[in-house]
């Protein structure tokens, strides 16, 4: 058993830590579950907290540019009350809900661009020491795999996705960011559109599906954003003709120059937790509603498949790149978890 982070700020011979989550990717709003796992120093010690941090690396768009940073969007208690022997190893097993609105990090098992993970904190004696992060997969719910292959059956490609920190104005949003996915507009909407920006945030009844359209201007007018919304039920993945359903939302985009809001900016709220009730109820007559999001997001460029989204790779280069910004991302957070224990 090779344990990833000793935990230094306890002191030296204290506990040392590691997570392991179960195989396969979570289903937001589904339960994450592994074990916590934990071995004994050179003396005994009093295990007071064992805590589980979400964390996602989010952009934000500030007037000076562009930044990233990571995000924690939900803090678990996992365990806590006990004596920890010299060198005892305890596995701890745990079972937590993940936040409806938990971003999707890959697509038929390839990956998005999203980076997301799972940071373990222990508590001894009013110390408090976190382990390394482990990286969180996560897959599509049913309805949301639904509308992204009907979006790749009618011809759209996948082009990048990422997070962005802020509010989706007219929406039901609970987390402090929201995930992009760009798609390259199908070959019948190309004259209408340069690109297509979605967005699914999730409840226990439904999905509102949020679509952007970066429109092209004509020979007398000037190009713009038009935004709407469309809310459909977890239960209708299985029953919905999905492609005419898709199909009618973009023509509705495409087709109402002048119906829906243009592009604005959106207010930034502090992060902290938050919970999973209940949003709103959802209907999926594809009502368009108000609302504003940001301008498009950066992210691991990735060629859609001919299968619907499923999503492919050019020349192997896309995967590796999305590998890189992972460890990336991972390997910084443990530097400047070094310099603020130095």
């Amino acid at each position: 058993m090779v344990f990833k982070r000793l935990l230094g700020a306890i002191g030296v011979g204290g506990p040392s830590v590691d997570t392991v989550l179960d195989g396969g990717a979570a289903l937001p709003g589904g339960a994450l579950t592994g074990r916590v796992l934990l071995r004994g120093g050179g003396s005994a010690v009093d295990i007071e907290h064992i805590g589980l941090e979400l964390i996602a690396r989010v952009e934000a768009e500030h007037a000076e540019g562009e930044s990233e940073g990571s995000v924690v969007f939900e803090h678990f208690t996992v365990g806590g009350g006990f004596r920890l022997g010299e060198e005892e190893e305890r596995a701890l097993p745990f079972s937590v809900p993940l936040p409806w609105e938990t971003p999707v990090t890959e697509l038929h098992g390839q990956p998005l661009g999203i980076v997301l993970g799972v940071r373990t904190e222990v508590a001894v004696a009013g110390a408090r020491d976190k382990g390394d992060l482990d990286p969180l997969a996560v897959r599509p719910l049913p309805v949301q795999e639904a509308v992204l292959e009907a979006f790749g059956g009618l011809g759209f490609g996948f082009r990048s996705a990422d997070l962005e920190y802020g509010h989706i104005g007219g929406t039901g949003q609970r987390l402090p960011f929201y995930q992009e996915i760009e798609l390259t507009p199908a070959p019948q909407y190309a004259h209408a559109m340069n690109e297509l920006e979605l967005t699914f945030l999730a409840s226990p009844a439904g999905v509102e599906v949020v679509l952007e359209a970066d429109k092209r201007g004509g020979p007398f007018s000037a190009g713009h954003d038009a935004l709407t919304r469309f809310t459909v039920r977890h239960e209708d993945a299985p029953a919905l003709d999905w492609r005419a359903e898709v199909d009618g939302w973009i023509r509705r985009m495409t087709e109402h120059h002048d119906a829906y809001g243009s592009h604005a900016a959106y207010g930034h709220d502090s992060h902290g937790m938050y919970g999973h009730d209940s949003h709103t109820a959802y209907g999926h007559d594809g009502a368009p509603g108000a609302g504003h999001r940001s301008g498009p997001g950066l992210g691991t460029a990735v060629a859609a498949g001919a299968a619907g989204l499923a999503v492919g790779v050019v020349g192997g280069m896309v995967a590796a790149e999305a590998v890189d910004e992972i460890g990336d991302f991972f390997e910084g957070e443990e530097e400047d978890e070094g310099e603020d224990e130095a």
